[in-house]
């Protein structure tokens, strides 16, 4: 990671370029919105302030792998491309927490997401690899680490 990262905020976004990525669980159609208002995966009761997306496809894999599971249905999600419609900001659920920066270059809005495309061909995780995922945030709540910052 470069020492001259400079965090992306509703100033500066205009600088970071596409391809964006969103991962669901949503069953969704080219120029659908994406919005805010929707129940959290990760916290029972919340409500999301703000849609997350990508410019990389892993984070897009895990947002759709993590909410089919978190719902408990089958399948493997939905990942779309997609253009914010306003500005955005890095994630900072994910930012500075394991490594410096923003490497997975995850970002929110709490403006919607236009669906642009679908990404067919993608590879999910081994089974095994989701289940630890799966694992580690459930040790996170029971910890009280798993926080979202709204």
């Amino acid at each position: 990671m470069s020492n001259d990262w400079i965090p992306i905020s509703h100033e500066n976004y205009r600088q970071v370029c596409g391809p964006f990525y969103h991962g669901t669980k949503a069953n969704l159609s080219v120029g659908d919105l994406i919005t805010t208002g929707h129940p959290s995966h990760f916290e029972n009761g919340r409500t999301l302030k703000h849609v997350y997306f990508s410019a990389l496809m892993e984070p897009a894999i895990w947002g759709a792998e993590l909410a089919m599971s978190l719902s408990r249905l089958d399948g493997r999600g939905y990942i779309y491309i997609i253009e914010p419609t306003g500005p955005f900001e890095d994630d900072p659920n994910l930012t500075n927490k394991r490594f410096p920066g923003n490497p997975t270059k995850s970002y929110r809005t709490c403006d919607p997401l236009r669906i642009i495309g679908a990404v067919e061909d993608w590879q999910g995780h081994p089974v095994d690899t989701l289940q630890q995922m799966l694992e580690s945030l459930e040790n996170l709540k029971r910890r009280g680490l798993a926080i979202i910052e709204d």
